[in-house]
């Protein structure tokens, strides 16, 4: 189990590099197109279509399982706040099996989105130039796939009551922690 872990965790820290590393190739691309385009007068073409059809989407989905690995998601919690901490603590991972499945739907979707792009061999003509762009469709099934990988392994560690190192140390507790009066944890005694 701890060895799926450390494999997810592997994943999910090598595209978050390769997120941040889209982000920083799109800032040199475009100061470059800038620069170019003001000092000589020629741009560089095609930079609107990479930088919407590539940079961004890497950018952007590649690291959602990071993110949901840290535990990083933005969440509101208006209701479930107001319940008892035990049933607040149940919600929470039965409510990341709901996401995993959503998430699962919208993965299928976007990949077989991305297998017809590919088959018609998408591209984009921008300054009479053309970019292909189906590649970038891939991008999306592959970041989804992974946070609901992400997702269902935090929902097995709840459902077998192990812990997960994924939100970092502290940050998980287990379902035993949950059923302990005050929400003080087993082994140091603090309080949550």
């Amino acid at each position: 189990m701890y060895r799926l872990e450390r494999y997810l965790s592997g994943v999910t820290d090598m595209t978050t590099l390769v997120g941040g590393l889209a982000i920083a190739l799109m800032m040199i691309h475009i100061s470059l197109d800038v620069l170019l385009r003001y000092l000589f007068s020629t741009p560089i073409p095609g930079t609107i279509t990479y930088v919407s059809n590539y940079y961004m989407i890497v950018a952007a989905f590649l690291p959602l399982a990071y993110a949901e690995k840290l535990g990083a998601h933005i969440s509101v919690e208006v209701v479930s706040e107001r319940l008892p901490q035990r049933l607040q603590f149940h919600l929470a991972h039965w409510l990341i099996l709901l996401s995993a499945i959503i998430l699962g739907f919208m993965t299928v979707k976007t990949g077989i989105e991305a297998v017809s792009r590919y088959q018609m061999g998408a591209a984009l003509v921008e300054g009479g130039t053309s970019i292909i762009i189906w590649p970038g469709y891939f991008v999306l099934p592959i970041g989804l796939g992974l946070m609901v990988l992400t997702l269902l392994y935090k929902f097995l560690i709840y459902v077998i009551g192990g812990e997960s190192g994924f939100d970092g140390p502290g940050q998980q507790r287990s379902a035993d922690d949950a059923r302990r009066p005050n929400g003080t944890h087993r082994a140091t005694g603090e309080s949550a």
